[in-house]
């Protein structure tokens, strides 16, 4: 029984790495744009539609992601001068950009069935055996996710406490008018926003490949528990998200214990909410 529990943290530590990514990226459109991106999912399956191609075209799996993660980035960069930027423009309501988001993530889910079709696909991977860690089989490409996962949030800490852009971010979150007169070039750091979220985002529909099959409805399925960890972490708080998101990937996994495995996506609507019951700032302060 002890080494099942083990077992599954291992695996709840794989996925909530890769919703942790996916929860930054939200976290920071939420945070500095006021945007619930209901679309956000979707452009992590439209990501790892672009590495599948790009692997299938003969390329390995890491140069793969980095395409996959680019064409991801120009897409949200795309959709931010044709749609959210004319809706600023025009002060539409939180209420419409939901709406909007949300058509959105149908148009891209509905585009990836019409141009790659609705079955399970699979990335060319190396056959690795698993890793045996004191008793507990690891899955090799759970591992990888796990490192590059750490690798990625330790970029984003450095990017945002270390650079100007970084810190250009933070302030346009604390107060967008402020930062517009002191100077700070909000529209640029508007485009930098997407740009990171796209590379996020990508790599984690990427990484999610990496362990399990990718289909059309994937990073959908994945929305609810991004939510979750931005909500159970504080909303607009990268950091809080990527607890948040570990914290849901563990549960999710450990559920599974006591509730058939169809049901653990379950488990983060209810830690989300009796955060928002108990708790509605979240775990951490909800700020950049």
């Amino acid at each position: 029984m002890t080494q099942t529990i083990a077992q599954l943290f291992v695996n709840g530590l794989a996925l909530g790495s890769i919703i942790a990514l996916a929860a930054i990226g939200l976290s920071l459109t939420f945070g500095i744009l006021r945007l619930p991106n209901f679309a956000h999912g979707d452009f992590m399956t439209l990501g790892a539609y672009f590495i599948l191609v790009a692997n299938g075209a003969g390329l390995s799996i890491w140069p793969a992601i980095g395409i996959g993660a680019a064409l991801t980035a120009l897409g949200m960069v795309i959709c931010e001068k044709l749609i959210w930027a004319p809706m600023r423009t025009r002060r539409a309501t939180s209420t419409t950009l939901v709406i909007i988001s949300i058509g959105l993530s149908l148009f891209i889910r509905n585009g990836v069935i019409l141009i790659w079709g609705g079955e399970n696909k699979s990335l060319r991977l190396p056959i690795v055996p698993a890793i045996d860690l004191g008793g507990i089989k690891v899955v090799y490409y759970n591992l990888i996710v796990m490192g590059l996962a750490v690798l990625a949030i330790i970029g984003i800490h450095l990017l945002l406490q270390r650079t100007k852009v970084g810190k250009a971010m933070r302030a346009v979150a604390d107060d967008l008018d402020l930062a517009r007169v002191t100077g700070i070039d909000v529209e640029r750091v508007v485009l930098w926003t997407w740009g990171i979220t796209g590379v996020l985002t990508g790599v984690s529909g990427g990484l999610y490949g990496l362990i399990t099959a990718i289909r059309p409805n994937m990073g959908w399925f994945l929305i609810l528990p991004m939510f979750a960890a931005v909500i159970l972490g504080g909303i607009g708080n990268p950091y809080g998200a990527i607890a948040g998101a570990l914290i849901i990937g563990v549960a999710q996994e450990l559920s599974t214990l006591f509730i058939p495995t169809e049901y653990k996506l379950a488990v983060a609507l209810v830690l989300m909410m009796l955060v928002l019951l108990v708790r509605p700032q979240g775990l951490f302060r909800g700020t950049l």
